[in-house]
Protein backbone atom coordinates (compact mmCIF):
# COMPACT_ATOMS: atom_id res chain seq x y z
CA UNK A 1 0.00 0.00 0.00
CA UNK A 2 1.37 3.38 -1.02
CA UNK A 3 0.22 6.40 1.01
CA UNK A 4 1.12 9.78 -0.44
CA UNK A 5 0.92 12.99 1.57
CA UNK A 6 0.53 15.79 -0.97
CA UNK A 7 1.52 19.31 0.03
CA UNK A 8 4.18 21.95 0.31
CA UNK A 9 5.55 20.70 3.62
CA UNK A 10 3.51 23.20 5.65
CA UNK A 11 2.46 22.58 9.25
CA UNK A 12 -0.84 20.95 8.19
CA UNK A 13 0.98 18.67 5.75
CA UNK A 14 3.33 17.63 8.56
CA UNK A 15 0.34 16.96 10.84
CA UNK A 16 -1.25 14.74 8.17
CA UNK A 17 2.01 12.81 7.73
CA UNK A 18 2.35 12.23 11.49
CA UNK A 19 -1.30 11.22 11.79
CA UNK A 20 -1.03 8.80 8.86
CA UNK A 21 2.13 7.23 10.30
CA UNK A 22 0.38 6.80 13.66
CA UNK A 23 -2.68 5.14 12.11
CA UNK A 24 -0.55 2.79 9.98
CA UNK A 25 1.31 1.70 13.14
CA UNK A 26 -1.88 1.25 15.16
CA UNK A 27 -3.59 -0.76 12.41
CA UNK A 28 -0.49 -2.91 12.00
CA UNK A 29 -0.36 -2.32 8.25
CA UNK A 30 2.73 -4.12 6.99
CA UNK A 31 4.57 -3.02 3.89
CA UNK A 32 2.97 0.44 3.84
CA UNK A 33 5.03 3.01 1.97
CA UNK A 34 4.58 6.60 3.15
CA UNK A 35 5.72 9.22 0.67
CA UNK A 36 5.79 13.01 0.94
CA UNK A 37 4.97 14.62 -2.40
CA UNK A 38 6.00 18.27 -2.49
CA UNK A 39 6.39 18.62 -6.27
CA UNK A 40 3.55 20.88 -7.43
CA UNK A 41 3.16 19.38 -10.93
CA UNK A 42 2.71 15.95 -9.30
CA UNK A 43 0.22 17.39 -6.79
CA UNK A 44 -1.72 19.11 -9.58
CA UNK A 45 -1.79 15.85 -11.55
CA UNK A 46 -4.07 14.49 -8.80
CA UNK A 47 -6.42 17.46 -9.30
CA UNK A 48 -5.70 18.83 -5.84
CA UNK A 49 -6.87 22.40 -5.37
CA UNK A 50 -5.92 22.73 -1.70
CA UNK A 51 -3.51 20.89 0.54
CA UNK A 52 -2.85 18.86 2.52
CA UNK A 53 -4.13 15.88 0.58
CA UNK A 54 -3.89 12.11 0.90
CA UNK A 55 -3.67 9.61 -1.94
CA UNK A 56 -3.79 5.86 -1.38
CA UNK A 57 -2.41 3.62 -4.11
CA UNK A 58 -2.60 6.45 -6.63
CA UNK A 59 -6.18 7.48 -5.80
CA UNK A 60 -6.92 10.83 -4.17
CA UNK A 61 -9.05 10.14 -1.08
CA UNK A 62 -8.96 13.45 0.83
CA UNK A 63 -7.83 17.03 0.30
CA UNK A 64 -8.05 20.50 1.76
CA UNK A 65 -7.99 19.70 5.47
CA UNK A 66 -6.29 17.80 8.24
CA UNK A 67 -8.69 14.91 8.86
CA UNK A 68 -9.36 13.38 12.24
CA UNK A 69 -7.52 10.24 13.26
CA UNK A 70 -10.79 8.30 12.82
CA UNK A 71 -11.15 9.60 9.25
CA UNK A 72 -7.60 8.54 8.32
CA UNK A 73 -8.19 5.15 9.91
CA UNK A 74 -11.41 4.72 7.94
CA UNK A 75 -9.76 5.69 4.64
CA UNK A 76 -6.89 3.24 5.16
CA UNK A 77 -9.19 0.44 6.36
CA UNK A 78 -11.45 0.92 3.33
CA UNK A 79 -8.44 0.81 0.98
CA UNK A 80 -7.17 -2.36 2.65
CA UNK A 81 -10.58 -4.01 2.29
CA UNK A 82 -10.67 -3.10 -1.40
CA UNK A 83 -7.32 -4.82 -1.91
CA UNK A 84 -8.83 -8.05 -0.65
Amino acid sequence: MKLEILGSGCANCQKLMALTEEVVRELGVTGAELVKVEDFPKIMAYGVMSTPALAIDGKLVMSGKVPSKAEVSSLITTALAAQG
